[in-house]
């Protein structure tokens, strides 16, 4: 591959290249390079916006440079304060090994385990002193520290920072030092973090790092981050179905986002997509090859075909899916409406949401449409109730 062409792959879907030059520089004399990103394990499960990240490290890795997955168990027991309007509360070494473990797992659905490098911040850091710590944060000063965002903002709204907080940002750059780094990928929020990286790089005699931002993928909404807490979120370990169904509830505005964060297709294959999209193509039959992609690359092939097939039988010829759960409710009065029906069984967040889905259309009944939302339903009904396309229920009232 030419540099130029190099260049495209590893600049698509980037927020911010810092030193684009000393990076082509880089590339045009041939250096292999060495590129990190770090994860603090602060959570047992991975997202498909985790894999952001991850996906550039693996076109790295395919453009024949080493590819570091450091695990933050020290940085993490800190608690990265980015972001926060508080103080993180710091997990214990314990927790940070068993999320680190299934880390491990996860990303080699992703990178090839034979040419990743995995390292543990401890591993340096374990042997640093007291006096060790003292000589690293007065290569920095808080006037500088202060200038974060998240600093500033609690400095000046009177909120306590404490001080290992401003040890996260020196901690993080000096992984960079110890593994001598040409490259730092972070999320945009980890900007000043890896700035910080390229400070004390250059303080110790080294070539600063380039730093590479990735923006935050927006989830399903299409509006916030993808967050677990705002179930808006494609998990690598969902099931196949569900990741089909969840692709294809994007609009199709946010399918070409996905397609440039989340898929390894060429952007020459991207063009033409779009290409065919203006020539008619149905959108729809272009998200089925993404949805094909991740699903083959978190499970398999065959995972992906049989995904498909059940979501073209379920939505596009109104079949009702076999395996969908079974429970009852407790009636009163002999009835209940179709309001605390859905709210009760985990179709709706609330009765208000399920008159709201009644009256758009979006709950069935068997497969047939209600438009009722008063309706109500004697005790032993023992019907299928649907809301939306992924949401279905066999309810029994007793």
């Amino acid at each position: 591959m030419s540099v130029k062409d190099a260049l495209d792959l590893i600049c698509r879907g980037t927020d911010e290249v810092i030193k684009l030059e000393e990076l082509e520089a880089k590339l045009k004399a041939g250096k292999t390079l060495r590129v990190k990103a770090g994860f603090d394990p602060t959570a047992p499960d991975i997202h498909v916006g985790h894999t952001v990240l991850i996906n550039k490290m693996k076109q790295f890795q395919d453009l024949g440079h080493d590819v570091i997955f450091l695990i933050g168990d020290f940085t993490g027991m800190i608690g990265d304060p980015t972001g926060k309007s508080a103080t993180r509360k710091a997990l214990t070494r314990e927790e940070v090994l068993e999320n680190a473990k299934t880390y491990q797992e996860q990303i080699f659905k992703i990178l090839d385990k034979e040419k990743t490098i995995i390292e543990f911040n401890s591993n340096w850091f374990k042997d640093m002193s007291a006096a060790d710590m003292i000589q690293l944060s007065a290569k920095y000063n808080v006037a500088r520290m202060l200038e974060r965002d998240d600093f500033n903002k609690r400095y000046k709204s009177g909120q306590s920072i404490a001080i290992h907080e401003f040890m996260y940002p020196l901690v993080q750059g000096y992984d960079s030092v110890a593994l001598e780094c040409d490259v730092e990928l972070g999320g945009t929020d980890q900007k000043f973090n890896l700035l910080v990286g390229r400070h004390l790089q250059a303080q110790v005699g080294q070539d600063p790092q380039i730093v590479i931002t990735m923006p935050l993928l927006e989830g399903l909404d299409g509006v916030n981050k993808m967050s677990k807490s705002l179930d808006n979120y494609i998990g690598i370990d969902d099931a196949p179905a569900d990741m089909f169904g969840k692709v294809m509830s994007i609009s199709d505005d946010l399918m070409w986002r996905y397609f440039e964060l989340l898929s390894f297709k060429s952007n020459q294959a991207i063009e033409q997509y779009k290409n065919d999209i203006e020539n008619g193509k149905n959108p729809r039959d272009v998200k089925f090859a993404l949805a094909m992609e991740l699903i083959e690359r978190f499970h398999s092939a065959q995972a992906a075909s049989d995904a498909m097939a059940s979501f073209k039988a379920q939505f596009q010829k109104g079949a009702i899916p076999d395996d969908i759960d079974e429970l009852s409710l407790q009636t009163e009065n002999g009835e209940m409406g179709i309001a605390h029906i859905l709210k009760n069984a985990g179709l709706c967040s609330s009765t208000s949401d399920a008159i709201r889905m009644v009256k758009q259309g979006a709950v069935k009944l068997n497969g047939v449409k209600l438009e009722d939302p008063k309706q109500t339903f004697p005790t032993g009904t023992h019907d299928v109730f649907q809301v939306g396309k992924r949401k279905f229920a066999k309810i029994k009232l007793t």
